[in-house]
C-alpha cells in the first residue's frame, strides 16, 4: 500500500507540473529577467535559469526593514510563578548571609554609606535584602541608546528586540585564512560588515581584539573605527577609568553633542561580567563607577558556567547568577539612581568529561527563558547571547545557534550579545558564521513579523477567480506580490540536485565565504562631518602622545 501510494503521489507531482509549467516559466520570467529579453530565450534555457533549477536573484531587504524589532509573541516560561519566588528568595539569602567580595575600595565606600554591610578589613560586602530591592525599584524599565545617526538609535526594554555583533574574541577565521590571531585588518573588515546589515543594530565590543596595536592605545584606535566605519551604537570595555573616560569622549564626539546633551541621552554601553562565583573585581567596579555616573549604559553580566564557576544544578547556577546580578545592577543605582542598567544573563553547563563550555544546550535554553522570567519579575531590560560551541561552520553551529535563537526569542531576549560571528565558544570571530547568523536573524525577524489578515491578505477573491482545481501562479494576486511573498534566504541553496551537481555541490560553507566577500566590496562608509572627523583624529593623536593608559608591558 505504501508503495502504491508513492506511485499515486508521483503521477499526481508530474501531472501538476504538466498543467502549470507554463505559468511557473511566466512567473520565473517576470523574476530573472527582463521582459524584452525573454522571447529571445530558448524555453529550456528559461527553466533552468529560475525556480529550483538555479539559484534565485537576491534581493536586498528594504533599508528599514530590520530597524527597530518588536517581539509581541507570548514568552516561554520553565518557572512557575511559586519556583520564580524561592529562586529570587534563595538569591536574596546568597547576597544577605554569604555576600559578594568586592576588589575596589571606593565601590565598598559607596556600598557602605548606601545601606551595606562591610566586614572591616576585608573585601565582603553583605547586602540585606530590602537594599536590594530599593535600588531595583530605581532601574529604568525601558531607554533608548543613541547612535550618531538617530536611524540607528535603538530602543531597550519591553518588547524591544536589539541584536549585537559578536564580541572579544582573541581569534579570527575564514576559509582561505583559517584560525589567526586578531588583527587590526580583520577587525576592521567585521566592523563593516557589521555596518553592511540592517539587522545588526550595534556593535558589540571589539569583534575580533586586534592584538597588532598596542593595548595602550588599541581602545583609541578601535573606537575611532566604530565611529567612522559605522553609524551605530558601539561600545566601551572597562579595563580602567581611563578607558571608561576615553569612550565616553569619543562617543561624545562622534556624536557631534554637548556633555550635557550625552548624559541625558545614553550614547555608549558596557558590558560588565562577575568575576564568579561571587566577586566583583576592581576593573569591573571602576567601570560602573564612569559609567552609571555619567548616565551610560551598563550591562551586568554574570558568567556563570554549571560545574565549574556554579552549583552543577541549572537552578542552582540560576540562582547564583540572579544573586550576582542583583548585587551589580543595585551598585549601578548606589552611584546614581535611575542610571540605565541591564539584567544579563550567561548561564550554561560544561563537558563534565574535559570541563569545556557547552552552548545551545537544553540547559542554556532553559537558563536563558529562566533568566527572562527574572528580568521581567524586575521589570529590567534583559541581555542574554547567541552562542554555540561548534569549531567550524557545520550542523552542530547552526543548530546549537538556532536553539539558543529560540530560547533568547522565546524568553524574552532584549539585547542579544555575540548575535552574529560566534564561533568555537566565543574564541572564534567567523567570517563565514557571521553571514550564516545574519540570514537567521533575518529568519527571526520575518517570524515576529504579525502575520497579515487584512481583506486583501485573506485572499478571498484570488480564491474565488482559481476555483476548484485551478492553481495560483498566474492570478494578478500572486503577480503583484511574488517579489516580496516571502523571505528570500541569503544562504540557502533551492536548486535541484543535478543542478546542484552541476555547479560543484557549493555548500553553506561556500556559500557564505563569497557573500561575505562580496558583502566587504560594496561597503560604503556612513557619512562623517569633516569636523567631528578632524576633532576625532585630534582627540586620538593628543591621547597618544599622552601615552594612552598604563600597561605592564
Amino acid at each position: 500500500m505504501a508503495s502504491q501510494d508513492v506511485q499515486q503521489g508521483k503521477k499526481a507531482n508530474q501531472t501538476g507540473a504538466a498543467l502549470h509549467m507554463g505559468d511557473v516559466i511566466k512567473l520565473e520570467n517576470h523574476l530573472e529577467q527582463p521582459e524584452a529579453d525573454v522571447a529571445d530565450t530558448p524555453v529550456e534555457r528559461r527553466r533552468r535559469g529560475g525556480g529550483r533549477g538555479a539559484e534565485r536573484t537576491r534581493r536586498a531587504p528594504a533599508t528599514s526593514k530590520y530597524l527597530n524589532l518588536v517581539n509581541t509573541t507570548a514568552k516561554s516560561t520553565v518557572l512557575s510563578e511559586d519556583a520564580l519566588e524561592a529562586v529570587h528568595q534563595a538569591s536574596l539569602t546568597i547576597l544577605e548571609e554569604i555576600g559578594m567580595d568586592v576588589i575596589l575600595p571606593e565601590a565598598r565606600e559607596r556600598m557602605k554609606a548606601a545601606g551595606a554591610d562591610v566586614t572591616p578589613g576585608t573585601d565582603r560586602v553583605r547586602f540585606d535584602r530590602g537594599l536590594i530591592l530599593d535600588m531595583m525599584a530605581s532601574v529604568p524599565p525601558a531607554f533608548t541608546l543613541h547612535a550618531r545617526n538617530p536611524l540607528r538609535n535603538v530602543e531597550i526594554g519591553g518588547n524591544s528586540l536589539v541584536f549585537a555583533q559578536v564580541a572579544s574574541a582573541p581569534f579570527v577565521a575564514d576559509r582561505e585564512g583559517g584560525r589567526r590571531a586578531g588583527n587590526q585588518e580583520d577587525f576592521r573588515k567585521l566592523v563593516k560588515l557589521a555596518q553592511s546589515y540592517d539587522v545588526i543594530h550595534t556593535t558589540g565590543g571589539y569583534p575580533v581584539e586586534p592584538v597588532d596595536i598596542h593595548a595602550s592605545v588599541r581602545h583609541l584606535d578601535c573606537l575611532s573605527d566604530m565611529v567612522k566605519l559605522t553609524d551605530k551604537v558601539f561600545h566601551v570595555y572597562s579595563l580602567g577609568k581611563q578607558r571608561n573616560v576615553d569612550g565616553i569622549e569619543i562617543a561624545r564626539i562622534g556624536r557631534g553633542i554637548s556633555m550635557e546633551q550625552m548624559e541625558r541621552e545614553p550614547s555608549l554601553f558596557t558590558i560588565i561580567n562577575t568575576s564568579s562565583p561571587l566577586r566583583l573585581d576592581g576593573p569591573m567596579l571602576q567601570g560602573i563607577i564612569e559609567m552609571s555616573s555619567r548616565n551610560q549604559v551598563v550591562v551586568v553580566t554574570p558568567f556563570t558556567l554549571a560545574g565549574a564557576m556554579a552549583p552543577v544544578t541549572i537552578a542552582g547556577a540560576v540562582v547564583q547568577q540572579n544573586a550576582e546580578a542583583l548585587a551589580g545592577i543595585a551598585f549601578t543605582q548606589m552611584v546614581r539612581r535611575g542610571a540605565p542598567v541591564m539584567y544579563g544573563g550567561f548561564t550554561s553547563n560544561v563537558d563534565m568529561k574535559t570541563g569545556a563550555p557547552a552552548f545551545g544546550t537544553p540547559e542554556y535554553m532553559k537558563a536563558v527563558v529562566a533568566g527572562g522570567q527574572l528580568a521581567r519579575k524586575y521589570n529590567i531590560p534583559y541581555r542574554t547571547s547567541n552562542t554555540n560551541a561548534s569549531n567550524t561552520i557545520d550542523a552542530q553551529a547552526a543548530y546549537e545557534s538556532a536553539f539558543s535563537l529560540w530560547a533568547l526569542t522565546q524568553g524574552g531576549g532584549n539585547f542579544i550579545m555575540h548575535s552574529a560571528g560566534w564561533s568555537e565558544g566565543g574564541l572564534t570571530a567567523s567570517f563565514e558564521k557571521f553571514i550564516l547568523d545574519v540570514d537567521m536573524l533575518q529568519m527571526v525577524a520575518e517570524y515576529l513579523t504579525p502575520l497579515d489578515v487584512s481583506a486583501d491578505a485573506l485572499g478571498l477573491d484570488a480564491v474565488r477567480d482559481v476555483g476548484p482545481g485551478g492553481h495560483f501562479f498566474g492570478t494578478p494576486h500572486t503577480l503583484a506580490r511574488y517579489e516580496t511573498a516571502f523571505y528570500s534566504p541569503i544562504l540557502s541553496d533551492w536548486r535541484n540536485f543535478e543542478t546542484w551537481t552541476e555547479a560543484g555541490r557549493p555548500t553553506t560553507y561556500d556559500h557564505a565565504n563569497r557573500v561575505f566577500k562580496e558583502k566587504l566590496n560594496t561597503y560604503e562608509k556612513p557619512p562623517l562631518d569633516p569636523a567631528i572627523e578632524d576633532e576625532l583624529d585630534a582627540f586620538v593623536a593628543r591621547r597618544k602622545e599622552e601615552g594612552g593608559v598604563p600597561t605592564d608591558f
